[in-house]
């Protein structure tokens, strides 16, 4: 009864809004008795088709200019003015748009966008400061993009930026996983600090002189701290006050494994974060991440499918089914040096961040547990970083999220008001006893 209530349940998200959709050839047409059931979903970008703004891929306003080698990272390529909205309702706020230069993993030019969003709130005394916020973007297709998604009023996280905006900040909000979404790689870091430059280099906005700061959770954190590890070298042009961070892993090797493998309960739903991250790594390192010779030609129809989805859509397909169990014989994460290699070169810690962070995390987060966490801010700290380190009582990774977000709201808004950012600490408590699932 149960799974044919789940069964029920998936087959109306399917015929919502878009009609019914077919599965593809290649996807399983069914599922161990003992893994998730959801059958194949609508992706996002046939749902934003009936929209009247156009998503990304169908836009030309994103198209890279014919000499984008000429110009040099955080050049403007192009701007517009757009309308903000939030559940399709127009926000009063002005925003706008810039395309700019910025460079991959492999230090490639591309071009990405960011929405610069000012509120009427007057500032006066100084240059206004600006917060740049880092949504968990988290998703295989253009369409997921902040600069996309706040035009059609679906920024999953719109909400949060109003702690700043009602302060009289600006706020700017990266396409930080660029137009080709790959991400839990160090470009997500140039994309920030590109975007901070495209932001001062536009003379009408008048953020020269401002002070930033970084917020980011999960995968934003994941932008935002990569950010803060390179300004001293990529871009120490840009005037970085402080970081707030959190939920976001610091060994990858470590969630890798832990994502792969069968967890028991809630920790079970951690299972999706390694599909999206192999759909992800096998973009930025196609040579390396090959899913034919990884996976099982079940294995390889699931991951085709999430190629152009959003992290929600993602997440209800991989949940409770691990990546590990599509392997093909004799494969694994752990087998091949060359993906151990990849997951080690963008594992945080390889800079160590010259500015004041905020870093919290769960106690208990079923998604990024604290063991792959805790290495690294004992790296940070005893390598002197300007660390401010807690982690939250509390469950869940989402809940985590929210009870993290005031604090951070607090302490970014001291900081880019001029008051110093408090003393180090680093108060990690781990009561979970050894072994407990998602330690």
């Amino acid at each position: 009864m149960r799974r044919l209530l789940v069964v029920a349940t998936s087959a109306c998200l399917v015929t919502v809004g878009t009609g019914a959709v077919s599965a593809q050839p290649a996807y399983p047409p069914n599922f161990p008795s003992d893994q998730n059931q959801i059958p194949q979903l609508p992706s996002e970008p046939q749902i934003y088709d009936m929209l009247p703004i156009p998503s990304p891929d169908q836009d030309a306003w994103y198209n890279d200019p014919p000499n984008l080698a000429d110009y040099n990272p955080g050049d403007i390529v192009r701007s517009r003015e757009v309308q903000t909205r939030i559940l399709g309702i127009p926000f009063p706020v002005y925003t706008k748009q810039l395309l700019f230069r910025s460079n991959d993993v492999h230090d490639n030019p591309i071009v990405t966008a960011t929405t610069v969003i000012v509120p009427g709130i007057p500032w006066q005394g100084s240059a206004r400061p600006v917060v740049s916020f880092q949504e968990a973007i988290d998703s295989t297709d253009s369409a997921c993009n902040p600069s996309h998604t706040l035009q059609v009023g679906t920024m999953k996280e719109s909400t949060l930026v109003a702690g700043w905006l009602a302060q009289g900040f600006a706020i700017n909000i990266p396409d930080f996983d660029g137009k080709f979404n790959t991400f839990n790689t160090f470009d997500e870091g140039k994309m920030v600090l590109d975007s901070l430059r495209a932001m001062k280099n536009d003379p009408a906005l008048g953020f020269a002189d401002s002070g930033i700061a970084l917020y980011g959770f999960s995968g934003g954190g994941s932008g935002s701290i990569r950010a803060a590890e390179l300004r001293e070298t990529y871009a120490p042009d840009v005037r970085l006050l402080g970081t707030a961070f959190g939920g976001t892993p610091g060994d990858l090797v470590a969630i890798a494994n832990y994502g792969s493998a069968r967890e028991p309960g809630v920790t079970g739903t951690s299972n999706f974060t390694m599909w999206l991250g192999f759909a992800s790594l096998a973009r930025e390192y196609p040579e390396v991440f090959k899913p034919e010779e990884f996976l099982t030609p079940e294995g390889q129809g699931l991951l085709a499918d999430m190629q152009h989805r959003c992290y929600a859509t993602i997440a209800a397909e991989g949940v409770y089914r691990p990546i590990s169990e599509y392997f093909l014989p004799g494969k694994s994460i752990n087998s091949s040096p060359e993906v151990l290699k990849v997951l080690e070169d963008n594992s945080l810690g390889k800079h160590i961040p010259d500015t004041p962070l905020l870093w919290w995390h769960g106690d208990w987060d079923e998604l990024i547990p604290p063991s792959t966490v805790l290495p690294t801010v004992q790296s940070y700290w005893d390598r002197g970083a300007d660390l401010r380190f807690y982690t939250d009582p509390i469950p869940e990774h989402l809940t985590n999220a929210v009870v993290g977000w005031a604090p951070a709201v607090a302490w970014t808004s001291a900081v880019l008001r001029g008051l110093p950012p408090g003393p180090r600490f680093k108060a990690d408590f781990q009561p979970l006893p050894p072994g407990f699932p998602g330690s």
